[in-house]
């Protein structure tokens, strides 16, 4: 794996994946050989959740090679993310009430022997203490293992998934606030209700081509219950106007400006915002954080070159800056609770054409949403 955190790279190794492996992708795609041996996957999440490359980037270049009915089931993958982000832009409390929780589960599980021996691979399921060590080093799993990992974690573990998908987020370069917390909740059977992912030693065998044996594992758990319901708040995804040479905000998540839909618009500046881990609710690894500061050196240097003014600033920068201030839509996520919290009433939302669209289709479970996803390719392909 090379997620060598440029753009360029980000292009390189997307066209590779294309034109090598795309065609192979929804027959092998489960399969997880390591670290070493990712070419069954494309890798492209740690670029797409930072907007380096786009959801639409990565369908238009997949679909000049590709028939769409060829790659259906990669077209599906990749507009998961904006699915997951769509459901959760609809059902907000359901973050608020993940970090709330969080906060009282770490002081609750601070000396938890079997929580400490979790995190530092140290248990009695080999492939789980791998996976741990994988992660650290790595700053990666494959998408089969990441369910793997929150199966064992949450039912042979017995641990919260709370403190499961911060550790999730602590060390993935695509840890995402809605792709995470709804991919833990949906292991956890709190997502859909009543229906949980159970890891199971077949599975894994098959899937990982026998890397690991002695797989002893709570196959028949019932799914973890949490009665809190979450309707849907009525939002509005709609763009304020844009005037001439207003300064403009870039959050983590929108990183390539080339790519957005505003990027024939005249700004006056163009900052992006660096948010450190001392204002963020979960702490991020040191090489997550290096990770997020060089792509976005590499966005200013591209526009730089473009002959943009921009620079990087840290998120307590916007408490002092005046006047009317445009943003890409930051989602729901740590960035848009420091704006909430600080009540920073002078940023104006832009939100993507893609997400205004799709975010309709997110009032339902995803095999709704699917429905629309030939709707969404020909709109925006």
């Amino acid at each position: 794996m090379n997620f060598n955190p440029t753009r360029a790279t980000a292009i390189e190794n997307l066209n590779n994946f294309i034109e090598n492996e795309l065609s192979s992708y929804s027959k092998l795609r489960n399969f997880d050989f390591g670290p070493d041996r990712r070419t069954n996957i494309s890798c492209m999440s740690p670029y797409i959740t930072h907007g380096v490359l786009t959801e639409q980037e990565v369908m238009r270049l997949s679909l000049k090679k590709h028939s769409f009915v060829k790659i259906e089931k990669f077209i599906q993958e990749v507009l998961w993310r904006v699915y997951w982000k769509g459901w959760l832009e609809l059902r907000p409390n359901v973050w608020t009430d993940f970090i709330i929780d969080l906060k009282k589960l770490k002081q609750q599980f601070k000396d938890n022997k079997n929580y400490l021996n979790a995190i530092e691979g140290k248990t009695n399921v080999e492939c789980f203490n791998t996976w741990v060590n994988e992660l650290k080093n790595h700053n990666y799993l494959h998408n089969h293992a990441r369910m793997w990992f929150a199966s064992v974690w949450i039912f042979t573990l017995g641990l919260p998934w709370q403190l499961g998908a911060e550790f999730f987020m602590k060390y993935l370069f695509d840890g995402d606030s809605a792709s995470n917390t709804l991919g833990w909740r949906w292991v956890a059977g709190v997502q859909t209700k009543g229906k949980n992912y159970v890891a199971s030693e077949w599975n894994i065998k098959k899937f990982t081509n026998n890397r690991f044996s002695n797989i002893r594992l709570n196959e028949n758990p019932i799914p973890i219950i949490d009665d809190r319901n979450y309707p849907i708040v009525n939002s509005s995804f709609l763009n304020t106007n844009i005037s001439n040479n207003q300064d403009l905000l870039i959050f983590e998540n929108n990183l390539s400006f080339d790519q957005t839909d505003f990027k024939d618009q005249s700004f006056k500046n163009i900052y992006f915002i660096f948010s450190g881990n001392e204002t963020r609710q979960i702490e991020l690894d040191e090489k997550v954080l290096k990770f997020k500061k060089s792509l976005i050196n590499d966005q200013i240097e591209i526009l730089k070159n473009k002959s943009f003014n921009c620079k990087m600033i840290t998120i307590d920068n916007l408490k002092n800056m005046k006047g009317n201030l445009l943003a890409l839509y930051p989602s729901v996520s740590e960035n848009l609770d420091y704006i909430n919290a600080n009540k920073l009433k002078n940023i104006n939302f832009l939100f993507r054409k893609i997400d205004q669209h799709s975010w309709k289709y997110c009032n339902k479970g995803f095999f709704n949403f699917k429905n629309y996803i030939p709707k969404i390719v020909q709109e925006f392909i």
